[in-house]
């Protein structure tokens, strides 16, 4: 693997920065739950968060272990209630160490990456250069790509983060190393990192490679933004009298046809190692974390290496800090935010931070918050872990249909390897839309709780046919005279809208 010491200092050895303080606001009413503890067979260490499925059950990804004395990861189902149910241990072959989540296509089927593992094991990658995989909702796992399949690794290697699918169906995704960038060919694997598609038929096509001067090992999730392009970071490169030794980290933006734009560089005073993905808010705008930098003081092995901030940046490239972790005293607001934000129903964005409050359980690090910061830049403190419900979350949060929060952490708990947990802090049930744009006539997937019984669906105030799957799941499609707005559900309980609007081109 590259450079990851999340064990004794974070991801890239560097963590965290920011200018607005925020100040101490009321706190909603809540309720935080630990429910699973991983015990080994179940799994151990989950980077990776959940994703809600049609069906209304959780899936998600641990690193490590599995079943038969397996190490190198699972893929595991959870019902509302926390039962856990194990879908399939990696073996190496068909891929191992999964940190991403999963994403479900719009087949029904789920898509991930591991980041080692595959058939290609060479002196690139002597464990395997990592994979791209399909696995149907019972568990049955299909091996899509192999990556270093190509000399020298040009068709990329170590797929860290996880897939998007596009609104052409295909899925994209980045690689932390391989590429045909020469910037990095001393580099093992050799090369900065690729961008890639690759279909659900599985043909994968190289969109870009890094070269360093325009980033260097993209870490998070691509998200497509409402013009169509894919936008993203990478953790490292662009080097340009920074104190981040191989750079601090850049925002960009893809066409779906490869053509890359850098949107903004870090420079360590307005954070570094941005090792998240990005959210598109409602008002347009990209926000995200960086792990390092910053206005605050985080030492690691006497250098500092900053606490991590939020940041916006807009279309124009305009970028706002929003927040610098470890304002407060003992860093009771957390620092090394690892994972990216989600925008809640409420307007707010909802993450966590890997560290923060030194305890007796994590050491000088402390063992991370979940927080809420609004689009103002004002921060709260909703939890503090403390090893005993879960310790060092890195992934992002969802916000299930019912309205709550659900992630993992990567350790603590009973067995000290790694929890699932809720979080409710009274937020309504809503419906979410798969996908979330479509022209006239576009078959769409609408989740939710408790949806039997249903009376009507419109789009923007537009009535759609519609049927009833299960509690969960309602088919539809796009209607004649539909707007971009709103879809909402009338059910004998009420009316549920939609988290975000649908877009209708």
């Amino acid at each position: 693997m590259t450079s990851d010491y999340r064990l004794g200092c974070p991801k890239n050895a560097c963590t965290l920065f920011l200018l607005c303080v925020a100040t101490a606001i009321a706190l909603p009413a809540q309720t935080f739950k630990s429910m699973i503890s991983f015990d080994g067979s179940n799994g151990v260490n989950p980077y990776a968060g959940l994703v809600q499925a049609t069906n209304g059950l959780f899936y998600g990804a641990t690193f490590q272990g599995g079943a038969n004395g397996g190490y190198q990861g699972t893929v595991f189902r959870m019902t509302r209630k926390g039962m856990l149910t194990s879908l399939h241990t990696f073996v190496g072959t068909d891929g191992s160490f999964p940190y991403a989540g999963l994403v479900q296509g719009t087949d029904g089927n789920f898509y991930g990456t591991t980041q080692d593992g595959g058939t290609n094991a060479n002196t690139n990658c002597s464990n395997g250069c990592g994979t791209v995989f399909k696995m149907t909702a019972g568990g049955t796992l299909t091996t899509l790509y192999n990556f270093c399949s190509q000399t020298n690794c040009t068709d990329g290697a170590i797929p860290v983060a996880g897939l998007v699918q596009g609104t052409d169906g295909n899925f994209y995704g980045t690689t932390t190393a391989g590429g045909s960038g020469n910037n990095c060919a001393n580099f093992q694997p050799r090369g900065c990192g690729t961008v890639f598609k690759i279909t659900p038929q599985a043909t994968l096509t190289t969109l870009h490679s890094f070269n360093f001067t325009d980033g260097y090992q993209p870490w998070g999730t691509l998200v497509q933004g409402t013009d169509g392009n894919f936008y993203g970071t990478t953790a490292e490169g662009v080097v340009s009298g920074t104190s981040c030794g191989f750079g601090c980290g850049t925002v960009f933006k893809m066409t779906a046809a490869g053509r890359l734009t850098t949107l903004h560089t870090f420079d360590f005073t307005d954070g570094a190692f941005p090792e998240s993905g990005l959210v598109q808010a409602a008002d347009g705008n990209f926000y995200g974390t960086t792990s390092a930098g910053g206005a605050n003081s985080c030492m690691i092995l006497g250098l500092n290496f900053g606490c991590g901030t939020v940041f916006k940046i807009t279309a124009d490239r305009t970028l706002t800090v929003l927040y610098n972790f470890c304002a407060q005293s003992g860093c009771t607001d957390g620092w090394g935010p690892h994972a990216a934000l989600v925008q809640a129903t409420d307007g707010n964005f909802y993450g966590t931070t890997t560290y923060g409050e030194a305890n007796s359980a994590c050491g000088t690090f402390g063992c991370g918050t979940v927080f809420n910061i609004t689009a103002g830049a004002t921060l709260a403190t909703l939890h503090t872990f403390d090893d005993t419900d879960g310790a060092e979350p890195s992934d992002a949060l969802l916000q299930a249909t019912n309205g709550i929060f659900y992630g993992t952490t990567f350790g603590g708990g009973a067995f000290n390897a790694g929890t699932v947990f809720s979080l409710s802090v009274r937020l309504g049930p809503f419906v979410k839309t798969m996908p979330t744009s479509g022209k006239i006539g576009r078959k769409v997937e609408i989740l939710g709780t408790d949806l039997t019984g249903a009376t009507s669906v419109t789009f923007n105030g537009v009535a759609a046919t519609f049927t009833v799957v299960q509690a969960s799941e309602i088919k539809t499609t796009v209607p004649t005279g539909a707007t971009t707005g709103k879809v909402q559900v009338v059910t004998p309980t009420g009316t549920l809208s939609s988290n975000v609007v649908f877009r209708v081109p």
